[in-house]
């Protein structure tokens, strides 16, 4: 059974992290296109038009790479997870239903409109569905983060008599406090992945001297945007999120920072290696009372360590759980550096003609990829040992027919089909950026 269990946890975790590199794109990228829109009906100019056109392109083959990994997803609640979907279907099936029948049909709907509907819809009309595009985008992005988020933070539920768990105040799920915070840090890691996609996309226009306008117009608009969304990471909504784990996870949040004992004036931990077997971080480099006065505002404050929680209440894999956090967190800051950077040089109009910067956001763009996987494993590595925080736990969520062995036949099924689809994607987008955002009777060639 405990082989069984490690082979469904590593095929959830590979295809739901394989799967979460198209979602958020598509989120930041549906601002980003109702941007350019807004810009081309203020301004009347077609070259905004033509560039918008050119994102939903990229949009159109990432939602559909999207929608094709995102199907398994579900079905593995019934095939790897029977337990766990009789359990709490009663309540995670509220959102998961909603998010396929509205938020999923509105955003597909639209983007065919969008995609072939621009000559009969008319430039305002093009607008409203690059717009319900967005909305569906993010309508879906808000029900799946509040399936998460009950399971990080149940509310809103009675238990039924056979044991099972439903839904007995819809207002709670979808209002839970643990939600909207989550929602909103979500939503900012998805606009910097897009800005940074967009800003290095017109930093390759600019390096390589061709379709100029457009590079500079992508160039501006990703750094611009990204920058707003790359502080607004950091707070309120990355403070907020630290305060929810606070709350409710404790224990989480003591070892994220690897803070084994309780401290009084307790230091922030930037680099170092925990030592399961000491209780210790080894080679540590860290500001002290800084962890105090990020979490209590106060320098002095006690900060409870790992050992004011019994064993059986730590996340099961506490340096994976701490190293991802640090990722998250350290590439979180790399990132607003270099949009801070850019912003100045943008500032003094020499962004476009320095060419180390532009190298700079060409290289970055797997940062912000990594750094949304870093901080989606911290989120479910830190409710281990529950899949439902403190009301079930992981082991007794399987399903109990499924082998080991039918669960890595699968995984390796999945890992060949995923490369297939990846190699794909990459072909289409390449394609699409060589043939670039301009018009083929109408090229510019700088």
């Amino acid at each position: 059974m405990e082989d069984a269990l490690l082979i469904h946890r590593l095929q959830f975790a590979f295809t739901i992290t394989f799967h979460y590199l198209f979602p958020q794109l598509t989120m930041g990228l549906g601002l980003l296109i109702v941007i350019l829109k807004t810009i081309a009906l203020r301004k009347r100019d077609e070259r905004y038009d033509h560039a918008a056109r050119f994102w939903a392109k990229i949009f159109a083959v990432n939602f559909a790479i999207g929608v094709v990994t995102g199907i398994p997803m579900e079905f593995q609640f019934g095939t790897n997870w029977a337990r766990f979907s009789t359990f709490a279907g009663g309540v995670i099936g509220q959102t998961l239903a909603m998010e396929g029948v509205f938020a999923f049909f509105l955003e597909s709907s639209f983007l065919g409109l969008f995609l072939y509907g621009e000559k009969k819809l008319g430039p305002r009309g093009h607008w409203i569905a690059a717009f319900m595009v967005f909305l569906g985008s993010w309508i879906s992005g808000y029900l799946i983060v509040a399936t998460n988020a009950w399971m990080q933070h149940p509310v809103g539920y009675a238990v039924a008599a056979d044991g099972s768990v439903y839904l007995s105040r819809f207002q709670d799920l979808m209002f839970n406090s643990w939600a909207l915070w989550q929602y909103v840090h979500t939503m900012g890691g998805a606009v910097v992945t897009a800005s940074f996609v967009m800003a290095a996309t017109g930093a390759y226009y600019l390096l390589a001297r061709r379709d100029t306008e457009y590079g500079a117009m992508f160039v501006r608009i990703g750094v611009i945007v990204g920058i707003v969304a790359a502080l607004f990471e950091i707070f309120p909504s990355g403070d907020a999120q630290g305060q929810q784990v606070l709350a409710y996870q404790p224990a989480t949040l003591a070892a994220m920072e690897g803070l084994f004992e309780t401290k009084q004036g307790a230091e922030l931990i930037l680099i170092g290696q925990p030592d399961m077997e000491k209780k210790a971080i080894d080679n540590p480099l860290h500001i002290p009372n800084m962890l105090s006065f990020l979490t209590y505002f106060r320098w002095s404050a006690e900060v409870k360590g790992l050992d004011a929680f019994p064993a059986s209440e730590w996340p099961t894999n506490i340096p994976l759980l701490y190293y991802s956090y640090h990722i998250m967190v350290g590439l979180g800051t790399v990132m607003a550096a270099a949009l801070l950077l850019s912003a100045y040089l943008l500032w003094r109009r020499s962004l476009f003609k320095t060419r180390w910067m532009l190298w700079i956001l060409l290289l970055s763009f797997p940062f912000p990829y990594i750094a949304n996987t870093a901080g989606w494993w911290t989120a479910e590595l830190g409710r281990q040992p529950w899949l439902i925080h403190g009301l079930f736990r992981t082991p007794d969520g399987t399903s109990a027919m499924v082998s080991a062995g039918s669960g890595l036949f699968t995984l390796l099924g999945f890992g060949g089909m995923y490369f297939v689809i990846g190699v794909l994607f990459l072909l289409l987008v390449l394609k699409t950026i060589a043939a670039g955002p301009e018009p083929a009777p109408q090229r510019k060639e700088a």
